[in-house]
């Protein structure tokens, strides 16, 4: 059976099997903590704004699809963890990419060998493939390779908990917003350019008028 979770869920998914590996004295985590974790700017892409509704929400749907769970502490501060190991019975470098593939969206192995060293150390990038090749065989398929892109040497790997239809609509839709951020910038360069053109005429103009104002003052003097 596809997988097909939100964004959001996503999101907070991905930022629990994080903070479990990179801040165990810390996990599991409150409300508010996996909502700074889901608005956090360094190592997600994209950078999420959400509110404590939405979180609140995405823990929820997860929650009842047996994913994450309240976790028992003496707080009196409600406490989450998710339960991938327990489903999947995850090796760690599986769920090491996994988790930045989640988080970080679709990546070359070189991109996802850096970006896992704080998760999991591969020796190389054949133990990172390794990895890929486990995720894409499990029952369902929790990873795909995409097509490679015209002038790239390695081909990208894509998550598929937004199932394949919706992983493929959220990059389109980031390429998307990035080439639009990427136009906006080029239109804005023209721009500059076309203003400091401007600004150098100007700047002849004026000192052509300064040139004759004073031939005309020389005459009366």
């Amino acid at each position: 059976m596809a997988l097909q979770y939100s964004e959001n869920e996503i999101r907070v998914l991905g930022c629990l099997i994080e903070k479990e590996i990179t801040t165990p004295e810390y996990y599991p985590l409150s409300l508010n903590a996996l909502l700074n974790a889901c608005n956090q700017k360094s190592n997600r892409d994209p950078v999420f704004s959400l509110n404590e509704a939405a979180v609140r929400q995405a823990v929820r749907t997860l929650a009842d699809q047996a994913l994450i769970r309240g976790a028992g502490s003496d707080s009196r501060v409600a406490k989450y963890e998710h339960r991938m190991n327990e489903l999947y019975n995850f090796h760690r470098h599986e769920i090491a990419v996994l988790c930045v593939l989640l988080l970080r969206g679709p990546q070359t192995p070189g991109e996802l060998r850096t970006r896992t060293e704080r998760l999991y150390e591969f020796e190389d990038l054949e133990a990172v493939h390794s990895a890929l090749n486990h995720l894409m065989r499990r029952d369902p398929p929790l990873v795909k390779i995409l097509p490679r892109q015209p002038g790239t040497k390695e081909s990208r790997y894509m998550h598929l908990f937004a199932g394949e239809e919706g992983s493929i609509e959220q990059i389109e839709d980031k390429e998307s917003t990035r080439s639009s951020i990427s136009e906006g910038s080029s239109a804005a360069a023209d721009r500059v350019s076309q203003l400091e053109v401007e600004v150098d005429a100007l700047r002849r103009e004026l000192g052509t008028l300064r040139e004759q104002l004073a031939n005309f003052q020389k005459q009366f003097q």
